[in-house]
């Protein structure tokens, strides 16, 4: 399953206190970040992972970051594999709401997930995930997202490493609710330049058009009254940006 594009729609269900959705249809890629694709040229324009987007930003490699990131909370891969869900950089631009690494021991077994969230602050943050059986494991919320809700409450994260199928799902838990869920559902393509071609010819500049629509229905959200929480100082977590 390295090295895939996944065609998939994301959508956020609101709740409280009042009820909106969005549904936006894109695509991912799960890769190997030790190996990461590499297409013909100029479809390299289309597919590019850079360390700078990831952690703290500052390391040559994403698999570089990650490991200071997992060492400052006594972590050790000791070689074992990693898999990356992400948005590419697409001509020169790109936004990950959510980028998740599973992460395996030099054995192969399951030993943690990541999940790195970037709000549209240019702010990041990472949860450190030990799921069980199904993927699933809760974590506190830390870090200011989106503009109406403040920074408290737990996330519950279902993160199944994918096959062929992705099935992500995060709820937001507040004294006992549930006021927000955010999904995201695809299908495997294998890697080849027309399957690229197509989802970005079906999608373009699939990083911006999340980031936009977000916006757009932060926007909607305002206009309808949602009161905006204040956005706490950022305290960039060690190994982060």
């Amino acid at each position: 399953m390295v090295n895939s594009v996944y065609p998939c729609t994301i959508t956020h269900v609101r709740t409280e206190p009042l009820r909106h959705s969005l549904r936006h249809r894109t695509y991912m890629w799960v890769i190997d970040p030790d190996r990461p694709p590499r297409m013909p040229w100029p479809l390299r324009l289309l597919a590019r992972f850079d360390a700078r987007d990831h952690f703290g930003g500052d390391e040559p490699t994403v698999r570089a970051g990650l490991e200071k990131f997992l060492a400052a909370r006594g972590v050790d891969l000791a070689g074992g594999s990693v898999l990356m869900l992400a948005h590419a950089r697409v001509l020169g631009y790109v936004f990950n709401p959510l980028t998740v690494y599973w992460c395996n021991d030099a054995d192969g077994r399951p030993l943690c997930v990541v999940a790195e969230v970037h709000n549209t602050y240019g702010e990041r943050h990472c949860y450190l995930l030990r799921p069980d059986a199904s993927g699933q494991d809760t974590v506190g919320k830390e870090f200011y997202v989106s503009p109406f809700f403040p920074v408290d409450g737990d996330y519950r994260m279902r993160l199944p490493r994918p096959g062929e199928r992705l099935n992500l799902t995060v709820h937001l838990e507040r004294a006992g609710t549930r006021p927000f869920t955010a999904t995201v559902s695809g299908e495997r393509r294998e890697v080849t330049p027309a399957v690229l071609l197509r989802a970005a010819l079906r999608h373009p500049w699939p990083a911006l058009a999340a980031s936009a629509a977000i916006r757009i229905h932060g926007i909607r959200l305002y206009l309808r009254g949602l009161p905006v929480q204040p956005r706490p100082r950022h305290r960039p977590q060690e190994g982060m940006k």
